[in-house]
This record gives structure tokens, sequence and C-alpha cells, in this order.
């Protein structure tokens, strides 16, 4: 994929509205997708729920998928997940020093090469909410060929200019530096923080390295403005009548999301 400078999007769900609308999405355009499923997530459904949902729906729905763990923060939770038969978990050890990400990461990829499972890892500081973004945490491309080399990790996340959630102004990732890391590691690039990146930036992330981005912030808020939108002076209760609005809402995002991914 990385070769072919393609990408696949990568979309957290939140119960089954948003991953129905996720799979909607991808059953229309004929295009792969993962599920992701964050720690906060899987406590809010219940992992065995979550996940055996995840993969009910992707044999209905008929759609080439993949389910995995986003950010996971300790091995118990990568274990755990595997044990539900996810096809690849994160393990997010960005915020320890490099020697220990590098040594975390490598426990976790003997684990999963048990299960035939893909592991991704995090290099840099992406900033989470709350906290600002600073260019000098940026991932640098001796640490990613060091990392990459240590470890031989499936996926790197990579620090460029993107952040979780919403962005006090226009993003801007740097692209010079994006297209260095690449050029010098051969694993496959993620972006997470996508939402709020203009298309066409995007699109050039791809074009320079990345194979996998990140949906999670504008999916809850395109759902939970839909339903604002529905149940604005409208006394219905009958969650069955007013969810579908919000489940459309999401099906035109991917729908969106996926096209601009396919047209890099």
């Amino acid at each position: 994929m990385k070769a072919e400078r393609k990408a696949i999007l990568a979309a957290n769900f939140y119960n089954f509205e948003t991953l129905s609308g996720i799979l909607r999405a991808a059953s229309l355009t004929g295009m792969p997708v993962i599920l992701q499923l964050s720690e906060s997530s899987i406590r809010y459904m219940g992992l065995t729920v979550a996940a055996a949902m995840a993969q009910a729906a992707l044999r209905e729905f008929g759609v080439e998928g993949w389910l995995h763990l986003d950010h996971g923060s300790s091995v118990e939770i990568v274990q755990n997940c595997l044990d539900e038969g996810f096809d690849s978990v994160m393990i997010d050890a960005s915020e320890k020093s490099l020697d220990e990400n590098i040594s975390i990461t490598r426990q976790v990829i003997k684990i999963a090469g048990r299960y035939k499972a893909n592991v991704e890892a995090e290099l840099g500081f992406v900033a989470k909410l709350g906290q600002e973004q600073n260019k000098k945490k940026f991932t640098q491309p001796a640490d990613a060929i060091r990392f990459a080399e240590s470890t031989g990790v499936n996926a790197l996340a990579i620090a460029v200019g993107s952040v979780h959630g919403f962005y006090k102004q226009v993003p801007k990732l740097d692209i010079e530096l994006l297209a260095l890391i690449s050029k010098n590691i051969p694993t496959p690039l993620v972006l997470h923080g996508s939402s709020g990146i203009p298309d066409a930036m995007l699109q050039e992330a791809i074009r320079n390295g990345i194979c996998k981005i990140n949906l999670a912030t504008e999916t809850k808020n395109t759902f939970m403005l839909a339903l604002k939108k529905r149940l604005k002076n409208d006394s219905e209760i009958d969650l069955r009548v007013v969810f579908p609005d919000a489940t459309q809402a999401i099906v035109d995002l991917i729908v969106k999301k996926l096209k601009t991914i396919h047209q890099a």
C-alpha cells in the first residue's frame, strides 16, 4: 500500500448507530475500512459486546474490514483485545522514553505474533485533547529509523502537525518531514487526528507516505449535531425514530472521507 501511495480509513465507532453508518458508507463505495475501538469506548460498551457487534456487522454488511484497538495504553488491554479476536492492536507508549517505547512495543509484537495480529505504535507527540502542540516533539527521522529497525512494527503513527480533537486554527502538516521519514523507513505510516484537516492536505499526506488515516472526533461531532437538529422542537421519544437521521449523517461523512482517500 505504501509503495502504491494508497491509504485506508480507520474510523472509530461508539455505538451501533456509528458502527452501522461507517459500514453502510463502506458498502456503498465498495471500499475497505478499519473499525477502531478506543479504551473509553470499550469501557462504555464492554469489550466482548463491542467486539462481537463489530465482527457481526462486518459479516452482515459484506464489507472488507478489520477490527483494531486504538491507543492501547497497556499490555493487558492489548492481550484482552487479542483474546476477543481483534485483527490488530495499537500500543501507545509515545509519552515514555524512546528506549521504553521500543521495549514495550517489542513486547506487544511478541504477544500479537501468537495471534497473527498486526501492531501499530506511536512515535513523537501527537497532542491530545487539552494539550498544546509542540513542534519540538514532532517525530524525528533518526528516531523513526531506530524505532522501525528495533521493533519491526507493522505500522507507525507519527507526529507531523496533526492533533487529536478539534483544531483551534487551520492545521498545517509538515509534509517535508513526513516525506523524509517515509523515505528512510519502509514501515507504513499512520496519521492520527485527521478530523478537520482539509481534503487536499490529507491527499498530499497520502502521496508522501501516510497509509492509514484515523478519524474519530469528526464522527462523534457529526452524529451529535445531526441528533440535536432532529430533536430541536421535537417531542419524539422513540430512539428508533430519531437516531436514523444521525446515522445517515455518519454515512454521508464517511462516504466523503473514503472518496477523498481514494482520489489521493
